[in-house]
């Protein structure tokens, strides 16, 4: 009979025996595996990520948010220049308005002739206006004085006697002037009448200046 073989296993038989269960574990899981390279990519992809600015690159929102306030700050530069512009505007709408009516009192005041007693006296005041315009030398005092000399003060005062009223031309008026040295003296603006006091006087006081300075420098006939 033939004898067997008593199979003794001893403590290392045991611990390698282990080893090699666990090497087919660890076969099992590699095979079976765990999640897929597909898998993890799926599920990667399912998270949301928000997007990170590298270092001196913006974002997406930084751009909108930079773009946003520069709007906005276009929109207030564009508004204060039209209020400024609305300013400017009533500025010189009332500057033009404060021009026309102080035109419009000059006017008035232009339209408004200055008024002169119908006497020698305004007669005198209104000739020295005259000459004092049209750069006529003369004073009230020479004008007055050689009036009251020549005529005693009447506009319609004539001369019937001289030899100027022998030759047909007699000396008429205030200052008893003939009719050649009337027309040839005559101030624009006053009456072409030998006898109007005005017209009379300062014709008279033109020649007068033509031939000796003022008409404050005569004191006779002339």
């Amino acid at each position: 009979m033939p004898r067997i073989s008593t199979l003794r296993i001893t403590r290392s038989h045991k611990i390698a025996t282990a080893v090699l269960v666990a090497a087919g574990s660890v076969t099992a899981i590699t095979a079976t595996g765990g999640p897929s390279e597909a898998q993890t990519t799926a599920t990667r992809s399912s998270v949301s990520v928000e997007p990170v600015a590298a270092a001196g690159i913006p974002t997406a929102k930084d751009a909108a948010e930079k773009a946003a306030k520069e709007n906005a700050a276009k929109e207030a530069a564009a508004k204060k220049a039209i209020a400024e512009k609305a300013t400017a505007k009533k500025a010189a709408e009332r500057e033009r308005s404060e021009k026309q009516a102080a035109n419009r009192s000059t006017e008035r005041k232009a339209v408004t002739p200055k008024k002169y007693a119908n006497n020698l006296d305004g007669w005198i005041r209104e000739s020295l206006d005259i000459m004092e315009k049209k750069n006529i030398p003369g004073s009230y005092e020479g004008l007055h004085r050689n009036i009251m000399r020549e005529s005693s003060g009447n506009p319609n005062a004539v001369n019937d006697w001289d030899i100027n009223a022998q030759n047909g031309i007699p000396s008429k008026g205030l200052l008893q002037v003939i009719q050649p040295t009337f027309d040839a003296y005559h101030v624009k603006g006053t009456p072409k009448k030998l006898t109007d006091p005005v017209a009379n006087i300062t014709a008279a006081a033109n020649y007068a200046a033509d031939r000796y300075g003022s008409i404050d420098n005569v004191d006779s006939a002339y």
